[in-house]
């Protein structure tokens, strides 16, 4: 046996675990403490808690860990240091065949985790050692059922410094720029640079900053949303709309776009509300595709924030199928600001509501170019999403996803980027007649 291997051996030991060689390879998680016991797949325990479903959900922002049981389970957190790692223990839980899988669902490319092992402390609990690729911080909570899900326990890991989305946006503008600058004349004419030297009337005046428009991709890792009948995930066909209309953006002349979600993880409501609002973006576009209990309904639909209750029992029943995110994302609710969550309880926001009605309207019109509309007008009731009291802010249900025909068009790559460009001709058409305040 190695040092390195000897050195790992005292590690799983002080976990909680031992390990045992087989011929040249190694099984850990197996033979556990005390050394005499084993915990063989698929045996259970006196009276154990069984584990449903784990599953994990990477992203630079943070990683989530959930794991699901029809009852609710016992659990506690310990930190440590040198390696960085965590243990979860888990009352009365068995290893079920659901578990023994979470290992194989650490992505490498997952920015967090390098891996997860498991153990028993006698004399019913069940150890997870999740190894870390740094130290983290973390925020562990229970959910109780909801939709389809049972108990829940979820562990969020964050970095140590968390990710501001406007140095992001500054970086993302930097990179660009250092790509134009790269592609420009590396010689200017000696007549241009001259001209260049010399200021003209008004000089500093003209430098406009970009128009920042934050797109808020809907849905998202525990989230999926509306799901259509061929299996078409709403967080999915909104992320695909997004990334596109960004793309379209970002290549429009003082213009910038940023998504409240890069990839496949839930953001809660109100956190996508604050990441528009640093960095201060000029209009707030929330994306979804619609469903409805009959396959019939089709359109498109945008909305706006409404202060005097929904403008139709169809706008109401969206708004709190929509501001029910939360719960079915995963919020820890314990943890919430209680001014924040009164403000998310708050219909009564208007400073920002006209210049949302007008932002509607040009998206709206710009949508039924390439799709049917499902109302011909803006809509309003009590988004979540929507209430930024200084960002216009609007929220566009592209399609219906439960529509047989229009899912077709969610799941088209093609059509995507048609709905993606159509929302790009409305957001510079509102623009061009409603130029945004100066900003610092």
């Amino acid at each position: 046996m190695s040092d390195r291997d000897d050195s790992n051996d005292r590690r799983r030991a002080a976990d909680g675990l031992v390990c045992c060689s087989v011929g040249r390879r190694r099984a850990f998680g197996w033979l556990l403490l005390p050394a005499a016991q084993w915990l063989v797949p698929g045996a259970s325990w006196a009276n154990a808690a069984r584990v449903a479903s784990a599953r994990v959900w990477p992203a630079q922002e943070y990683t989530r860990l959930i794991l699901e049981a029809p009852t609710a389970v016992s659990h506690q957190l310990i930190a440590l240091k040198d390696p960085a790692r965590i243990v979860l223990d888990l009352d009365g839980v068995e290893l079920t065949p659901e578990l023994q899988q979470l290992p194989g669902r650490v992505q490498p490319s997952d920015p967090y985790i390098a891996g997860i092992r498991f153990g028993k402390k006698p004399p019913d609990t069940l150890r997870l050692v999740i190894d870390l690729r740094m130290e983290v911080k973390t925020e562990l909570f229970a959910l109780k059922p909801v939709a389809e899900f049972g108990h829940r326990v979820v562990l969020d890991l964050y970095p140590l410094t968390p990710v501001d989305p406007l140095m992001a946006l500054l970086e993302e503008n930097r990179v660009a720029e250092s790509r134009e600058a790269e592609r420009a004349p590396e010689r200017v004419p000696e007549k241009m640079a001259d001209a260049r030297r010399e200021p003209g009337p008004g000089a500093g005046r003209d430098r406009r900053r970009r128009i920042t428009i934050a797109l808020d991709p809907g849905h998202g890792g525990e989230d999926p949303g509306a799901i259509g009948r061929r299996g078409t995930y709403e967080k999915n066909v909104t992320l695909a709309i997004a990334r596109k209309l960004k793309a379209m953006l970002d290549a429009e002349p003082g213009m910038r776009a940023m998504l409240t979600r890069e990839d496949d993880y839930f953001v809660p409501l109100a956190a996508r509300v604050q990441k528009a609002r640093r960095v201060q973006a000029d209009l707030f576009i929330s994306i979804h595709a619609d469903a409805f209990k009959v396959p019939t309904a089709r359109g498109s639909s945008v909305f706006a924030l409404s202060e005097n209750g929904a403008t139709s029992a169809a706008a109401k029943w969206l708004a709190q199928k929509e501001n029910g995110a939360d719960l079915i994302g995963g919020v820890n609710l314990d943890g919430r600001d209680p001014v924040l969550a009164r403000t998310l309880l708050d219909l009564s926001q208007t400073a920002q509501i006209s210049d949302s009605l007008k932002a509607g309207r040009h998206v709206l019109d710009g949508i039924g170019a390439i799709n049917p509309l499902h109302k011909g007008a803006v809509e309003q009731a009590g988004f979540a999403v929507l209430k930024a009291p200084d960002i216009p802010s609007i929220l566009v249900e592209t399609a219906f996803i439960s529509n047989p025909d229009e899912e077709l068009k969610l799941r088209s790559d093609r059509h995507q980027a048609k709905f993606a460009e159509s929302m790009c001709d409305g957001i510079k058409g509102y623009f061009a007649k409603s130029p945004p305040l100066a900003r610092t």
